[in-house]
């Protein structure tokens, strides 16, 4: 495993963790101060807020974990790798791809998306 890697799964472990204490560890680890993370339906700023978004979500699913379900794919400062939250019992929640830009090997900002890429269009 590389650096990437364990930077992008130390990530989701905190976005999953219970414990506020043991979150807000794990994402002073990875995330630089003032990171971003944009999904669909929140935002957070810094650490407080990106560890606010991880309680909301774990309040609206509770028992529920993240998993990598992809490679992490990067080039020129950038990744993708896609994920799942999963139940207690396996079953997935919701799934989506992240794209996460780095600084100085943590995290920027990750824009993350939720299901399936769409069909294209056929006007």
């Amino acid at each position: 495993m590389n650096d990437i890697t364990t930077t992008v799964d130390t990530h989701l472990e905190a976005y999953g963790e219970t414990d506020p204490a043991r979150r807000a560890d794990l994402i002073a680890q990875v995330w630089l101060p003032d990171g971003e993370l944009i999904d669909p339906p929140l935002e957070g700023k810094g650490h407080d807020g990106i560890g606010d978004m991880a309680t909301a979500v774990l309040e609206h699913f509770p028992g529920h974990s993240f998993r990598r379900t992809s490679a992490v794919d990067e080039h020129h400062g950038f990744v993708r790798y896609g994920w799942e939250l999963v139940g207690g019992d396996g079953t997935v929640a919701i799934a989506g791809v992240n794209v996460v830009q780095l600084e100085d090997g943590r995290i920027r900002r990750i824009t993350g998306f939720f299901g399936e890429l769409p069909p294209p269009r056929e006007d």
